[in-house]
């Protein structure tokens, strides 16, 4: 017996150039695409507070340098550059609190 949450209609999917029949539950069928995490926008990995900012707006940053710092369950957290380039904006400042994927730094 099909679930409910089956369509009856058989759809292709295409993997590594084969091309298969099958059906999709609702859920996947509705699913969000998968993007690419964009490495000139600095987001909160975990909610926390954050207690340092060590840039400012046009500041140059290098690879590995330290952007600021995240205060999360008692344990800080810092957060470096991923890549060279400029802070275009800075989106937080101390004290302030944050939710998980929030955007503290972009680059540009």
């Amino acid at each position: 017996m099909i679930p409910d949450d089956y369509s009856t209609k058989m759809r292709s999917i295409l993997i590594d150039g084969a091309r298969y029949r099958t059906t999709f539950t609702k859920k996947f069928a509705e699913r969000k695409p998968y993007e690419p995490e964009n490495p000139k926008v600095i987001k909160a990995f975990i909610p926390g507070t954050i207690k340092k900012v060590h840039v400012r707006r046009r500041s140059k940053v290098n690879q590995n340098d330290e952007l600021l710092v995240l205060e999360a369950m008692k344990m800080k957290n810092i957060i470096i550059s991923s890549i060279d380039g400029v802070v275009k904006e800075v989106k937080v400042k101390p004290g302030q609190i944050v939710a998980r994927n929030a955007e503290l730094i972009i680059l540009k």
